[in-house]
């Protein structure tokens, strides 16, 4: 499976329902929204009302990442917000199962994020209870970093984790994806890219949607 899903972080908010006509219009699969909220990462983004906006205009599936400490008393507001997949941070839950089930009874597939700093044998004891794992390739906060080059061995190692305990689990990579890297990342074992500069910044990101897309 390869799905790739433009990151809205870097979309024009101005003119924030043209750009989600744009990604409805092109061959990208998800809309990868990144909730922040300047206390787990040094940056404010967008939350419950900005969503349920796009929702009423997206026909692609919600994929919204939570980079929010204490994320266990907003999953059924997002779930009504409109997300169809809801990520949390391995390094924001307490108690990861908890949240993680939370999620899965609330309708929506559950999601687990690490930084780059966060070693993947972590989720070997939650691996098989998620539909997403999703590896930052940058540190989280701030659009438009530097991919970190390790990302490839940790992609390495959770399709090796995925195997070994048998989990249905989708790899999902966020941050400084390009043109330069999609074909390793996918080739690597990645399922899902998500891009935001390398579409939004284009002079068409319907086409640039569409040349990703052509490279696996």
């Amino acid at each position: 499976m390869k799905l790739l899903a433009p990151s809205i972080l870097s979309a024009d908010f101005a003119n924030l329902g043209k750009d989600v006509l744009m990604c409805n219009n092109s061959q990208c699969d998800w809309l990868h929204l990144d909730v922040m909220d300047g206390v787990f990462v040094p940056n404010i983004s967008f939350g419950l009302p900005v969503i349920k906006a796009i929702k009423k205009h997206a026909t692609k599936p919600l994929d919204v990442h939570l980079m929010i400490v204490n994320p266990d008393p907003f999953i059924t507001h997002f779930k009504d917000a409109g997300a169809d997949n809801l990520t949390v941070h391995y390094e924001a839950c307490t108690h990861l199962h908890r949240t993680v089930d939370g999620i899965k009874k609330a309708g929506m597939k559950a999601g687990v994020a690490i930084n780059p700093h966060t070693p993947v044998h972590l989720l070997h004891d939650i691996i098989a209870d998620i539909d997403l794992v999703c590896v930052m390739s940058v540190n989280p906060g701030f659009g438009g970093q530097k991919f970190i080059e390790n990302t490839y061995s940790k992609i390495e190692a959770l399709v090796q984790l995925i195997q070994q305990r048998n989990s249905k689990a989708l790899i999902e990579i966020d941050g400084g994806v390009d043109m330069n890297n999609i074909k390793k990342l996918y080739t690597t074992g990645a399922n899902v890219l998500v891009a935001g500069n390398a579409v939004f910044s284009t002079e068409n990101p319907t086409q640039t949607i569409a040349a990703m897309k052509g490279i696996v």
